[in-house]
């Protein structure tokens, strides 16, 4: 890794569409202290506010992208040759993806470009948007094309690459709905849709299986507490065994029917179990996204 001895600082940028965001919560799931959308001209005062305590945050991740107006994409090289200058480097990591790729994610997705306000279509939106971060993509320290990347393999590839290293399993344990199809290259798949749904409560719709009102509904089910129980039981019994494999990275998925009261729930009291037994733990919830 790059910067001092003590500070490792990560800029993430790229394009829109390209998986910034994702690799943002992967980076805080690491135990990174992250900032999304900083405007260029606060960074040296945010950096020099975090390394300057001694107590503060040694892992520092920010994202910044086209949303940064008035030309200040054109003003981050100077301002990160700056910080290298003044003791702290920065590692500069682009994210990329063909245009038809980003034309689908928008699709599928159906959010609006950051540059659709200037009236422009979406291709022409990306093609805008190439020309004002051409002097981020020329400086990047890593260029990253995710066009054939699902979230799991990015996220898969930002724990391999800034996790810790030589010490035992990354696990990934990631929420789903069976309708929505199974989570690619998972390792394991459990069903939780035989389990009582809280989306036939009224007051729990709204609501997902990390709110507090859902995790007491669903504590309180038996049949629950034995789900969960039996799932802990079998990865404590057969995740050493990947470690023994030397296997570096695992990944559990949960699915019930919405992928957002019971597979949650269980995707994050499994996190809690797991969390002190292994380096890196990560949480996904692919329809909380």
């Amino acid at each position: 890794m790059k910067g001092t001895e003590s500070t490792h600082l990560v800029v993430l940028s790229g394009l829109s569409g390209g998986g910034k965001t994702i690799a943002l919560r992967t980076f805080e799931d690491l135990g990174y202290y992250c900032v999304d959308n900083l405007p260029a001209e606060l960074m040296p005062a945010l950096v020099q506010t975090l390394t300057a305590n001694p107590q503060g945050p040694r892992r520092i991740a920010l994202g910044v992208d086209i949303r940064n107006r008035g030309g200040e994409m054109e003003r981050i090289p100077g301002i990160l040759a700056a910080l290298a200058g003044a003791g702290t480097p920065a590692e500069l990591i682009f994210l990329d993806a063909h245009d038809e790729v980003l034309l689908k994610r928008y699709s599928d997705t159906r959010r609006r470009h950051p540059l659709s306000i200037l009236g422009l279509s979406l291709s022409g939106a990306i093609a805008h948007e190439r020309t004002l971060l051409k002097p981020l993509s020329n400086i990047a320290d890593r260029q990253l094309d995710t066009s054939t990347m699902n979230v799991h393999q990015l996220r898969g590839w930002i724990a391999t690459e800034y996790g810790p290293h030589g010490e035992g399993l990354t696990l990934m344990f990631e929420s789903f709905a069976f309708r929505r199809g199974l989570p690619a290259d998972a390792d394991f798949i459990f069903d939780a849709r035989c389990l009582p749904n809280p989306h036939w409560d009224p007051a729990l719709r709204p609501l997902s299986g990390k709110d507090h009102a859902v995790r007491t509904y669903l504590q309180a089910q038996p049949l629950a507490g034995r789900y969960l129980d039996d799932l802990r039981n079998l990865l404590d019994t057969w995740l050493p065994h990947f470690a023994h494999a030397d296997r570096s990275y695992v990944t559990v998925g949960i699915g019930c029917t919405g992928g957002r009261h019971r597979s949650v729930y269980l995707v994050e009291k499994l996190a809690e179990h797991f969390r002190p037994l292994y380096p890196q733990v990560l949480c996904f919830h692919r329809e909380l996204e």
